[in-house]
């Protein structure tokens, strides 16, 4: 709104109410596109006059958001007639969960730095397999296993995930080819079935590893199942199925 002192019209041009509030010409063009900001009334020569509303309601948009509001949240609470705390207060929650969120990556590029976690492998894993040679199976399992089990079924996991003491006997199952002959797949899976065995016997919770699977045993089979297709060649699978067969009936 303008004022009429003495005869003289007192208001702001765009330019003039930008500078004064310490935003850009676009910015309050746009508080008008959206809605944010009313028109003002225009001058006899059709120029727009900005008032001292118009000046306070640019400082109050500029102070909302600078607190972290968007321009939505800001638009939906003159709709509603809202009070501003009540939109800071679950800006404030969501603040509080991404500080945390921050203070956690952070400890984890912290352990990453001094060379205490491994940087591309799941943060379950990260820690313990620091001094572990990783095939890249290896660490595509970890992930797919992070994804499907539940705390206790993980903690187990990683128990005998990382109790594979035998890492040339890992790399030889890595390095099977896949028109690799019978007495080749046989010897191996021989071998592997012994450290199987030992593995079982040693974390006997890798047994119920799935009982607090999230979405359930039935799924975690399956994606296990589609896991190793992915991953392994024929030979390879059908050492690990003769690995599997073996256990069981030991």
């Amino acid at each position: 709104m303008s004022a009429d002192v003495g005869g003289v019209t007192v208001g702001w041009s765009t330019r003039e109410l930008a500078e004064l509030a310490g935003t850009s010409l676009r910015t309050v063009r746009h508080y008008h596109d959206i809605g944010l900001l009313d028109e003002p009334e225009r001058r006899s020569n059709g120029y727009k006059s900005y008032g001292v509303a118009h000046l306070v309601r640019v400082l109050q948009i500029k102070r909302l958001a600078g607190l972290g509001l968007s321009l939505q949240q800001i638009a939906d609470m003159d709709v509603a007639n809202e009070d501003p705390h009540v939109a800071l207060r679950a800006l404030d929650t969501e603040l509080a969960a991404t500080i945390e969120r921050l203070r956690r990556v952070r400890a984890e590029i912290g352990q990453i730095l001094s060379s205490a976690a491994v940087a591309d492998l799941p943060p379950e894993f990260a820690s313990a397999a620091v001094n572990m040679e990783l095939s890249e199976t290896d660490r595509s399992m970890a992930y797919v296993m992070s994804r499907l089990l539940g705390p206790e079924g993980l903690r187990v996991y990683i128990g005998m995930f990382l109790d594979q003491q035998d890492r040339d006997l890992d790399r030889e199952l890595e390095d099977l080819p896949a028109d690799a002959d019978e007495p080749t797949r046989a010897d191996l899976a021989a071998r592997l079935a012994v450290q199987a065995r030992r593995l079982y016997t040693e974390h006997p919770g890798m047994l119920a590893s799935t009982a607090d699977a999230p979405r359930g045993q039935q799924f975690v089979e399956r994606t296990i199942a589609q896991a190793l297709l992915d991953l392994f060649n024929p030979a390879q699978l059908d050492v690990l199925v003769r690995v599997g067969v073996a256990v069981k009936s030991s």
